[in-house]
């Protein structure tokens, strides 16, 4: 989220990303084919983010998958707080359990769904510092029924991968320059960031943030894979539409004037954090 932050709250930013990547017009209109069952927007969304990346695990067998969940993160922010952490790590650890048997039988059941939103209730401890007081919260059955919704519409051929599956992967030493970073799904050659929204619109904000994953996979690559895998294409998978926007690369991106794109970044990021991390400034 931080990165999203960086573009956000500084117009400068902003506007030089405007300048070096045209955004693309989105032509195709596309059905409503879930739409949300209650106002709980961001947590469904969550949660959704949370069990498709379980399915495209279960997909991709050898995927690579992060040790930990940012809800774990959020848990080691709670250890002052011991009636917090007790529910905290409870939700966890069963979520886990249930996660390892969907594994094993693929099948997508209530509980699995309902300990994907109590996951989501975690997130935002560690990702913007609140929710504290949903922590263990009841969940409500329309949430349920919404996250089993976008799961139905999913086309399993759009998550499956010939060479490469990662799951949540950072950008090696970049993630820092914005004070931690990680993408959604990279299926082979392609980074897809996960949008779960009722309108079908391809915002400024999504093509700079999926831009902006694209420049930290080329200054640290992805995870700690050496040599550094390729991106050839980013995408948006809208979830409520089952509808995967692709983008080529080599239509985005001017290789006369990228290079020095790239080194502006990295500095512009060392001095809104204070870093001293990659390029040229590194």
């Amino acid at each position: 989220m931080s990165l999203t932050s960086f573009i956000r709250n500084n117009a400068d930013v902003r506007e030089r990303f405007k300048q070096e990547f045209r955004k693309p017009q989105l032509r195709v209109k596309i059905e409503l084919l879930a739409p949300p069952f209650t106002k709980h927007y961001s947590t469904v969304g969550t949660a959704f983010d949370y069990i498709l990346r379980f399915y495209v695990k279960h997909l991709n067998p050898n995927a690579f998958d992060k040790r930990y969940w940012v809800a774990e993160t959020s848990l080691a922010l709670l250890q002052r707080r011991p009636n917090l952490y007790a529910k905290a790590e409870k939700i966890i650890e069963q979520a886990k359990a249930r996660e390892r048997i969907f594994q094993q039988t693929g099948q997508i059941t209530d509980e699995l769904i309902e300990s994907a939103l109590s996951l989501a209730y975690l997130d935002p401890i560690y990702r913007a510092g609140r929710g504290h007081a949903y922590i263990g919260a009841p969940i409500d059955a329309k949430d349920i029924d919404d996250v089993k919704k976008l799961m139905s519409i999913v086309n399993p051929e759009f998550f499956k991968a010939t060479r490469l599956c990662m799951l949540n992967p950072t950008f090696g030493e970049a993630s820092g320059l914005v004070s931690g970073a990680d993408a959604d799904i990279v299926i082979d050659d392609n980074l897809i960031d996960i949008k779960t929204t009722k309108k079908f619109e391809f915002r400024m904000s999504d093509f700079h943030q999926i831009m902006g994953y694209y420049v930290l996979h080329e200054i640290g690559g992805l995870g700690n894979l050496r040599p550094k895998p390729g991106i050839k294409k980013v995408s948006i998978y809208f979830s409520r539409h089952a509808y995967l926007h692709t983008l080529e690369i080599g239509n985005l991106i001017n290789e006369n004037t990228f290079p020095d794109f790239v080194e502006w970044f990295i500095s512009r990021a060392n001095a809104e954090y204070g870093t001293n991390i990659g390029g040229k400034s590194g």
